[in-house]
């Protein structure tokens, strides 16, 4: 028997695997995707995917700040640049393989289908038929693939539904031949990915990127820290906040502004009332998407360059209806204050609207079966599973990452996840030992 199983080989399982490792816990770490220790985030082969986070901020060890940067700077970079994102994958999978070497971590290759209470501990079944038993559980799945689109139902052979998929990669290479037009739904983090690498594919056709407010992050620039004291902020409520914030951006500017939050944003989600949530999902997420989640200034620098070159087209609107035609698909789109929709041909259509957003509809076997079983929650507003103050989500049983953003948002970055982690693994070791 393990002391810990651990379901999801991703950033969040990987982190928190080498830190019950340091506390010298051992673990399964249990992953059937093929992207052990690096997950879908960081399995990318393309230079153009750079780090969201400057390197200084990304090491994977709560208490070692530089830990990142300095393997950052071994390969020639600086702390303040945002490295590739295969780079950050390797070094996870550093990380891993140090602790497989130490013995403190085995790498288990197998899905999670279910699990189930075993005494003091957990069972964990795999599509292979491999029972892996330990006396605490971690569920570390990390983001799923988006929910169809009701404009695309039935799915159309050219809607891809994952765009993190082998049907994704294979979608881009087809538009790098043929140079025909692509649709992507969605202009957040996941639109910028595709248009990444369809640039860097040679593909030379239009890209038309779709949603209903057209917003797409704001890029990284320097600028100087301005450190807020909690005391200071207007916690439990959406409409105080947005006037602090607007106020604050006034002075010290707006980047400085959202930045100083952070250190807060646990607190200030949880001050916040499940009216007040809900009405921050409705009307402030995406304006907070895209100037909290930014992105490298190389990269706002492409999509600059492929909007003036009228290669990368931004809409703001709705998707009325799709059909195939032939080796096409004919999409009426209603652009926002148009007075009827127009229709518009592409070869593809991906889906970019970004990971799942209703835990429910999960088709993750594991996830499905805890859920339809009752052995976990999901959480109030239905992003993911309920958790305590410690991240349980039961009787040794933990969860961590994106799973947990019902209770506390802002959890989907690796500044977030190590601290996470790090708490995860602290608790971890006090129930072993009780």
């Amino acid at each position: 028997m393990f002391p810990v199983a651990i379901v999801g080989g991703g950033a969040s399982g990987t982190i928190l695997a080498v830190q019950l490792a340091r506390r010298g816990i051992g673990s399964a770490l249990i992953d059937g995707s093929g992207r052990m220790g690096r997950g879908v985030a960081y399995s990318t082969s393309e230079p153009a995917h750079l780090l969201n986070v400057r390197a200084e901020g990304m090491s994977a060890l709560a208490g070692e700040p530089g830990h990142f940067a300095k393997h950052f700077a071994d390969e020639g970079g600086h702390p303040r640049g945002f490295a590739q994102r295969r780079l950050f994958g390797r070094y996870l999978d550093e990380l891993l393989r140090e602790g497989v070497t130490s013995e403190r971590i085995v790498a288990v290759e197998g899905t999670a289908t279910g699990a189930v209470r075993n005494g003091d501990g957990w069972q964990v079944e795999l599509d292979n038929g491999e029972i892996v038993k330990a006396a605490a559980l971690v569920l570390a799945t990390g983001n799923q693939e988006p929910e169809g689109l009701r404009a695309f139902a039935p799915a159309p052979s050219r809607f891809v539904g994952n765009p993190w998929g082998a049907a994704a990669q294979a979608a881009i290479g087809e538009l790098a031949q043929t140079h025909a037009d692509v649709l992507l739904v969605g202009t957040g983090l996941t639109m910028v990915d595709l248009v990444l690498s369809l640039d860097a594919a040679g593909h030379q056709g239009g890209i038309v990127a779709i949603s209903r407010r057209g917003l797409i992050p704001r890029t990284h620039a320097d600028n100087a820290p301005s450190r807020v004291d909690a005391n200071d902020l207007p916690l439990g409520t959406l409409r105080g906040m947005g006037r602090w914030l607007r106020r604050r951006s006034a002075e010290v500017g707006w980047r400085a502004a959202v930045d100083s939050l952070r250190p807060h944003s646990h607190a200030i989600w949880q001050s916040l009332g499940e009216i007040e949530q809900r009405r921050f999902m409705r009307h402030a997420r995406p304006w907070w998407d895209v100037h909290r989640h930014r992105i490298a200034p190389e990269v706002g620098e492409t999509l600059a360059r492929l909007i003036a070159e009228g290669r990368l087209r931004i809409m703001a609107g709705r998707i009325q209806s799709a059909v195939e035609a032939g080796d096409e698909l004919q999409v009426e789109i209603c652009a926002r204050g148009a007075d009827r929709p127009q229709r518009m041909s592409f070869g593809y259509a991906i889906n970019c609207t970004g990971p799942l957003q209703a835990i429910r509809s999960t088709s993750d076997p594991l996830l499905r079966s805890l859920l339809d079983s009752g052995q976990v929650a999901a959480d109030h507003l239905n992003l993911g599973l309920a958790v305590d103050d410690h991240a349980r989500a039961g009787e040794r049983l933990w969860a961590l990452g994106p799973l947990t953003k019902g209770r506390y948002w802002e959890i989907v970055a690796v500044p977030d996840i190590r601290e996470q982690a790090a708490a995860v693994a602290m608790d971890i070791e006090r129930e072993l030992a009780s």
